[in-house]
């Protein structure tokens, strides 16, 4: 297929998948042929780079061009396509979902952040019309005061108008509530679907043939018309979609994220010795690569020659760099800090440990039930009711009722559709998530979704992890222990002086604490790092080494003074390195991760709320005993590694327990998205904020109980907005079908089910806005 036979038989734009015309204004000439765009950033990324959209076929005589397959196409690629609101949906093709109408999208996204094509659709249908949705409105308000045009012809005006917002602009909402009906699962989109087009046809019916309404049904010149009714249900509708495609994509970022971490080439050395960059998913097991300092780890492996310090903290949330030597296992993506390695690769693609926790998050994120399903089941019999109510009301006054029997028939069949429309419905939860999480914002609590809102306040089990989350995260100078002949300062000034020449995050530690005590540090000669053990230098006359036991060995330095000591400060979790000056024992020093000032009040808060806190890390079990003791926490694990947190939620969840999962490091994404609620720490990583629903801003425990509060006075606003929005459709459905007609004579007109529906979404909306004022 040439590129031309491409545009003018399938005129797809190449980049989306979107049906384009020649009409385009976004064209590009390739080799002399014309390629058509929906936008100017899809011909902007085809011009930037060609050849990621058109590949070649060889396998005719000539090599000609063809298009890649889009998103919408990526079938024969074995690509899932899954709904957010019901996972149990899974198609091999894009499409809208079977049973609530939401855009289905891959299982598995990628790092492309381009706008999704239905966003630039829905967009571009929302600013064409809504410039014609003001006009109308501002007619159907105004027009009769202002005395333009006679009224019938204001009426045909407004259909003008209002033909290519609803036919156009809406025509995507009418196919989702035709697929409803088709598909038996009414919905939101049925009512929307009932709603609007009982407006525009009865409306389009008295512009047309006004004669076959009664005279009492003629106002100023003409019968009233709901043109604006139905384009405002509209553009809202758009709108609406709009703001949740927008927030949608963000649902995937934890994977990005993850998915992000890997580098994007490794350094592969052949056969013959040469080295050459390739591409990662060029690399095979067995390969040997070369990892140079400040270098990501391409793939998992083992180490065959050379040793370094590697930074593990992105995949493990823990701040030590961990040694790595000869025979030792890395795992890809994390970071190699100041020596050089070659490794072996032994895991590829999706056996990788990354790859093996982007599908755990994957699974976790997709097994969750989101708050709006019950809506959308409350909203199916509520449409099925409604609909009833309108077919019964046409027929019992098209039988029974006075001439124009079917005329009054049809007119209060109509008022019925248009009171039950679902803008209040629609706004219930909406409006109360919206100021909720704006409230909560202000506090420092971050809430993703409507279901944290709603599962946090049942929550009975909360796990933390200690670094990050218990704990700062960085660590911190505790303290120095001099020997005979030394101060304390002094031990820490000759210590700093000499790490002043290290890139190790403990070394930091020791720097920026003589800094703190402005102590004046030396310049050092000879600076020697032996990766994994500690470091040597001169300072003047003085020979001096820092470092662990296995430094102190191989320079013959006895230590056995300070081992008592040093093994009483490794039982609180401390980092203990000892110095030697010109081979003789100096002192030591004592490195810790600190516990947050508020730690200890927020644990006591949770602990009297009736909430079971467990810590769950990554350390070892004598650090995680030591902070356990220290806070006071009964139930505690070590050396925990994500696959273990994942199993620990799923343990709870079976037992019954609703579980929330305080986190800052990525090896907690994969708990954090299985938990009922994942709690996320403001100071940590983005792929943990990105996985949990909730997000401490400040790293404060404390926002938990807050966010607690929040969620059981949103709820319980919550439930007042849908009381509110169905005590208005019992209320006026019955009054619009006409049943207090024979004891009053009172009929509502759809311009009065118009106005109390616009009143109960005021009612809504007002009700909603009392949770800013509520205290927490």
């Amino acid at each position: 297929m040439t590129v031309s036979s491409l545009v003018l038989q399938e005129l797809k734009d190449p980049v989306c998948g979107m049906k384009v015309t020649e009409q385009s204004p976004n064209v590009f000439n390739y080799k002399g042929k014309p390629v058509y765009f929906c936008s100017a950033g899809c011909k902007a990324k085809f011009v930037a780079d060609p050849a990621k959209y058109l590949v070649a076929d060889l396998s005719a005589s000539n090599t000609v061009l063809e298009s890649k397959p889009t998103q919408s196409e990526l079938t024969s690629t074995g690509t899932i396509y899954t709904c957010p609101m019901h996972p149990e949906v899974r198609l091999d093709h894009a499409g809208v979902c079977p049973k609530c109408g939401m855009t289905l999208e891959p299982e598995m996204p990628t790092l492309d952040n381009g706008e999704s094509p239905e966003l630039m659709d829905f967009k571009r249908r929302f600013i064409w019309t809504l410039p014609l949705t003001i006009i109308v409105t501002f007619l159907a308000m105004l027009g009769h005061r202002l005395q333009w045009f006679e009224m019938a012809t204001q009426s045909w005006i407004e259909l003008l108008l209002s033909l290519p917002i609803v036919l156009w602009a809406g025509w995507p909402f009418f196919e989702r509530g035709f697929q409803s009906v088709v598909n038996r699962s009414p919905n939101m989109w049925t009512l929307i679907g009932l709603g609007t087009s009982a407006a525009f046809i009865y409306s389009v019916v008295a512009t047309i043939i006004p004669n076959v309404f009664p005279a009492s049904f003629m106002a100023m010149g003409r019968v009233s018309v709901y043109f604006e009714a139905a384009a405002v249900i509209i553009s809202l509708t758009l709108l609406g979609q709009i703001l949740e495609l927008k927030a949608r994509s963000q649902t995937s970022a934890a994977i990005k994220s993850l998915l992000g971490l890997s580098p994007k080439t490794a350094r592969r050395i052949n056969a013959d010795g040469i080295e050459e960059d390739i591409p990662l998913t060029h690399v095979h097991v067995g390969d040997l690569l070369r990892i140079r300092p400040g270098e990501k780890i391409p793939v998992d492996g083992v180490v065959t020659e050379g040793s370094s310090a590697v930074d593990e903290s992105m995949l493990t949330g823990e701040p030590m760099p961990v040694t790595k030597s000869i025979g030792d296992k890395l795992i890809g993506a994390t970071l190699n800090t100041n020596g050089a390695l070659i490794m072996r690769s032994e895991k590829v693609g999706s056996q990788t440990v990354l790859a093996s926790i982007v599908q755990m998050v994957i699974q976790a994120q997709r097994s969750k039930a989101p708050m709006q399903r019950m809506a959308d089941q409350v909203a199916g019999y509520f449409v099925v009711t409604v609909v009833s109510i309108a077919l019964i009301t046409f027929f019992v006054w098209g039988f029974l009722g006075p001439e124009p029997s079917w005329v009054y028939g049809l007119i209060n069949a109509v008022a019925v559709l248009i009171i039950a429309c679902p803008c209040a419905l629609g706004l219930a939860t909406p409006m109360s998530i919206m100021v909720a999480t704006g409230k909560a914002a202000t506090q420092g609590v971050l809430f993703r979704d409507a279901a944290a809102i709603e599962n946090f306040r049942k929550v009975d089990t909360l796990i933390v992890d200690k670094t990050g989350t218990l704990t700062e995260g960085k660590p911190r100078f505790n303290l120095a222990i001099a020997s005979s002949g030394y101060t304390e300062d002094e031990v820490l000034r000759l210590a700093a002086s000499l790490d002043q020449g290290s890139e190790h995050p403990l070394a930091d530690a020791i720097v920026k604490a003589a800094h703190e005590r402005s102590l004046i540090l030396d310049k050092v000669d000879g600076f020697e790092s032996s990766t994994g053990i500690g470091v040597r230098g001169s300072v003047g006359s003085k020979q001096l080494a820092l470092g662990n036991t296995a430094l102190m060995t191989q320079l013959n330095v006895q230590i056995e003074s300070l081992k008592l000591t040093a093994e009483e400060l490794r039982t609180t979790g401390a980092s203990v390195m000892y110095l030697a000056v010109d081979g003789k024992p100096a002192g030591l020093l004592s490195v810790s991760d600190p516990i947050k000032e508020s730690t200890t009040e927020a644990l006591t808060t949770l602990k009297s709320s009736g909430m079971r806190v467990i810590m769950a890390t990554g350390d070892g079990l004598l650090t995680a005993k030591s902070v356990a003791a220290k806070l006071g926490i009964d139930e505690f694990y070590g050396e925990v590694k994500p696959a273990d947190k994942l199993a620990l939620v799923d343990k709870l969840q079976r037992e019954g327990r609703i579980v929330a999962m305080a986190g800052d490091g990525i090896n907690d994404a994969p708990a954090l998205a299985k938990a009922n609620v994942g709690v996320a720490m403001g100071t940590g990583t983005d792929v943990a904020m990105n996985s949990a629903q909730v997000t401490l801003v400040k790293g404060d425990l404390r926002g938990i109980a807050q966010a607690r509060e929040i969620s059981v006075q949103t709820i319980a606003n919550m439930k007042q907005n849908l009381g509110f929005a169905f005590v208005y459709n019992a209320l006026g459905v019955p009054l619009a079908a006409g049943v207090l007609y024979p004891f009053t004579g009172w009929l509502l007109s759809p311009m009065i089910a118009a106005l109390a529906m616009s009143l109960s979404s005021v009612s809504v909306i007002t009700n909603a806005l009392r949770l800013r004022n509520s205290h927490t």
